[in-house]
């Protein structure tokens, strides 16, 4: 059986698709695994800041439509960009086994973030980074940098930055640790909904494919990606407001912390809630006590008086 597996051009992304052919054909002698890179929205519009291009599913919606097309069987992508609501006719198949969720500061000279100058120059391509930034460091100057993971990096050197600041998982996953990368507690810097997981969508009641994707699934990371989707939907979603959530088992339990944030770094509402494991309200709930706290008016500010909170379930 020959599938067609649609991702992104980048590095990274043909990384992660390669990294699913490859599980998927484990003992499964019968499966011809082939690539389709498919340009998205996201990947053409190269120099504009994300939150300032809006829409939903910047680096999803073209995939998705080669899926519904029949072009490719299924997708592989990054679950921080795959947006809350899942076009008809499209499912989430399988969720693989997180990687480190964490942010990482990489630094051109070695120092920590609390060792730099007062006016530091960091480089980041998101704004709930740059909101965290400067909630505890208001006087750095944030430097927008897109582009691929080694692109990124490159450019603390080209545009003379203290450093930059990027998901654990992408670095480890290109072998670009090193000893300047300084993992940051989320207890600083809470992750993005579905940082370091992979997603595998495909159509839906496509049982062949299914059936290939299912043992990929991780139950654990698939609970607390729900979670934290949950607590995004319920807040609207939307990536010109900077909001996060990170949920992790433990036990019989789950934990979730999530925050909502200005733009500028303050205000800043945080909380944390746990719930016992099939706890499927718990991302609803933290979200509405945020909402409580003074989430509403943080987001009001942003994107106006007509916002309206996202459903209950």
């Amino acid at each position: 059986m020959k599938l067609v597996i649609g991702t992104r051009g980048s590095k990274l992304a043909l990384w992660q698709a390669r990294h699913v052919g490859s599980l998927m054909a484990r003992g499964r002698p019968d499966l011809q695994i082939e690539f389709q890179i498919i340009k998205t929205s996201g990947d053409k519009l190269t120099q504009a800041p994300l939150a300032l291009i809006g829409g939903k599913g910047l680096f999803t919606k073209e995939i998705e439509e080669a899926l519904l097309d029949r072009r490719v069987d299924l997708a592989v992508h990054s679950m921080k960009d795959l947006p809350t609501e899942i076009p008809a006719g499209l499912k989430i198949a399988a969720v693989l086994e997180r990687e480190d969720p964490r942010d990482a500061f990489v630094s051109r000279d070695g120092r920590g973030l609390d060792d730099l100058e007062p006016d530091a120059k960091i480089g980041t391509s998101s704004l709930r980074r740059r909101a965290f930034l400067l909630s505890r460091y208001p006087g750095f100057e944030i430097v927008p940098t897109r582009g691929n993971v080694d692109t990124r990096l490159k450019k603390i050197r080209t545009e003379n930055l203290a450093g930059a600041v990027l998901a654990v998982a992408g670095i480890k996953r290109m072998g670009l640790a090193s000893g300047e990368t300084h993992y940051l507690a989320t207890d600083f810097m809470i992750t993005a909904i579905g940082q370091g997981a992979l997603v595998v969508e495909t159509r839906d009641r496509d049982q062949d494919v299914e059936a290939a994707v299912a043992p990929l699934n991780h139950g654990e990371t698939a609970l607390c990606v729900q979670v934290e989707r949950a607590f995004l939907r319920r807040m609207g979603g939307g990536c010109q407001v900077p909001m996060a959530a990170y949920a992790a088992v433990d036990g019989d339990r789950v934990g979730l912390t999530a925050a909502v944030i200005h733009p500028s770094g303050k205000p800043a509402i945080r909380e944390r809630l746990t719930g016992p494991r099939g706890d499927a309200g718990l991302g609803v709930r933290l979200a509405d006590v945020l909402m409580e706290r003074g989430a509403v008016s943080i987001v009001k500010s942003v994107l106006g008086q007509d916002w309206q909170p996202g459903p209950e379930a």
